[in-house]
């Protein structure tokens, strides 16, 4: 790979990694692998990412996001 694919590959992802949608994409993650965490304990085996994902969309989605939205406009 060139200097200049490089440095243009380089930008992108620092493009990406500082876009709005990028940082709630990684901040809803860590919520669901944190999820994950918990309810693997409480079933003392792990659940599996697909379990939790779907526990937390049900189950605490709707209000992480508005806790997120009022705590950003504050």
């Amino acid at each position: 790979m060139s200097n200049v694919a490089k440095e243009a590959s380089s930008s992108a992802n620092d493009l990406l990694k500082n876009s709005s949608l990028y940082r709630e994409f990684q901040a809803e993650r860590e919520e669901i692998l944190r999820h994950k965490w918990i309810e693997s304990e409480k079933a003392g085996r792990d659940v599996g990412f697909e379990q939790a994902l779907t526990d937390w969309i049900i189950k605490h989605r709707s209000t992480w996001r508005k806790n997120r939205q009022a705590a950003a406009t504050n």
